[in-house]
């Protein structure tokens, strides 16, 4: 009979120590939900400008998707990787200095994911949240050509994509008015 006041304490020690973790992940989740967004700041803004509205040479929108969840499955895949996203497309491409509105778009009503653009030499550029059912859109232009990774960083490695910057065209060569 001694086992069970140990057994016992063992699960309320057991109990303590989890429940702190739980409550720091969930405030955790929160903050990011309430996260700032985060938008060049100067030395960025040299590789990408990001503008809330403006003329637009080219729109480019970009879809969350479930491709496992543990609504609808596949249980097996959900079981040995957890939820899997994606962007699609996860690969699109814009030329150098062509003002481009770029559109995010989260299609899941109950699933938190953000947005992460990084330069090529992974410096963070932009982050903003998506929440569910919601649009976000920037006129982004970019300086310089190179591989630009965005990604959920929630949702990783699966939930990523690049845009490919091209050489500027020569409409291009002269901003919009």
């Amino acid at each position: 009979m001694v086992t069970r006041p140990r057994t016992a304490a063992a699960i309320a020690l057991i109990a303590a120590a989890l429940l702190p973790a739980a409550a720091a992940a969930q405030h955790a989740k929160a903050a990011h939900q309430e996260s700032p967004i985060y938008l060049p700041d100067a030395a960025a803004a040299r590789l990408v400008g990001v503008a809330p509205d403006g003329p637009a040479g080219a729109d480019v929108i970009v879809l969350t998707q479930a491709l496992a969840i543990k609504e609808t499955g596949p249980k097996e895949t959900v079981k040995r990787f957890g939820e899997v996203y994606a962007f699609a497309p996860a690969v699109f491409a814009v030329h150098r200095d062509q003002p481009t509105r770029v559109t995010f778009r989260n299609l899941q009503a109950d699933d938190l994911h953000d947005v992460m653009l990084t330069a090529p030499d992974g410096t963070v550029v932009l982050q903003v949240p998506l929440p569910p059912l919601t649009d976000i859109s920037y006129v982004l232009t970019f300086h310089r050509e190179g591989v630009f990774p965005f990604y959920c960083t929630m949702h990783q490695p699966a939930m990523s994509g690049q845009v490919i910057v091209l050489p500027a065209t020569p409409a291009s060569d002269h901003p919009l008015p």
